[in-house]
């Protein structure tokens, strides 16, 4: 069993466990609604996961070493704001990419 073998047998056994956990969800409770015991803890799987992936590309963002930009800090926290202020997500992200493409050319001029 080469290399390339090996590969594609992790590769297949994660799709399978992937496939399997989504299942568990999806397919046991499809028709049936769920124990309280079980909703209440996924309501802030979605608030708990997003600054978790968020935070280090703006705090130790790779594109500049590891070091801590003020554009991303200004563009987070700008984001943070209008997405607070308005209560609306698309809103909080076009504001945000506006302050992380933007604020580069006004602070050059």
């Amino acid at each position: 069993m080469g290399p390339d073998t090996q590969l594609w047998v992790v590769i297949a056994a994660l799709a399978v466990g992937s496939y399997a956990l989504r299942f568990s969800f999806i397919g046991f409770y499809a028709n049936r609604d769920m124990p309280l015991w079980l909703l209440r803890p996924l309501r802030y799987a979605g608030v708990a996961i997003i600054p978790g992936l968020v935070a280090p590309l703006v705090l130790w963002p790779e594109a500049t070493g590891g070091e801590t930009d003020p554009v991303r800090l200004s563009a987070a926290v700008a984001t943070f704001v209008s997405g607070y202020v308005t209560g609306n997500v698309i809103v909080a992200m076009l504001t945000g990419a506006a302050f992380l493409y933007g604020l580069p050319f006004v602070l050059s001029y």
